[in-house]
């Protein structure tokens, strides 16, 4: 088991660094370019990802408390999700109310018509009663 753990924990953390190291932007990461870091964490087993999390890219809480993920902002809409728009949630309640219109309009022919239904039934029974 002792064995396993010795090739398994490098194994994770290169797999680790590596995919940190895709996922950081061009500008966050320090004193090499990008693709030279990826090529040191690969080449480097043990070492390479361990200096890539100690050096290799701008360690810190964003301005703002930010999440690690800010650098998206500049390349997607200020919103993401439409539970988290205000002007997609009021799109919504503009267009439920012509619905809800509709919906009474609706209801209310249902509702003369299950009367008529009603009546007509009435009518055929007291008429096959009478026979």
């Amino acid at each position: 088991m002792l064995r396993a753990l010795i090739y398994l924990l490098p194994l994770a953390l290169t797999i680790f660094a590596f995919i940190d190291c895709l996922n950081t932007p061009e500008d966050e990461a320090k004193h090499l370019p990008k693709i030279a870091w990826v090529f040191i964490i690969l080449l480097f087993w043990v070492v390479g990802p361990i200096v890539w999390l100690a050096a290799g890219k701008v360690r810190g809480a964003p301005a703002g408390g930010g999440t690690p993920s800010e650098w998206h902002r500049g390349r997607r809409r200020q919103w993401v999700a439409p539970d988290d728009n205000p002007d997609f949630l009021n799109s919504l309640k503009g267009e439920n109310k012509p619905d809800e219109k509709k919906d009474e309009a609706l209801l209310k022919d249902w509702e003369a018509d299950l009367r008529r239904r009603e009546e007509e039934l009435k009518r055929r029974e007291n008429d096959s009663d009478a026979s």
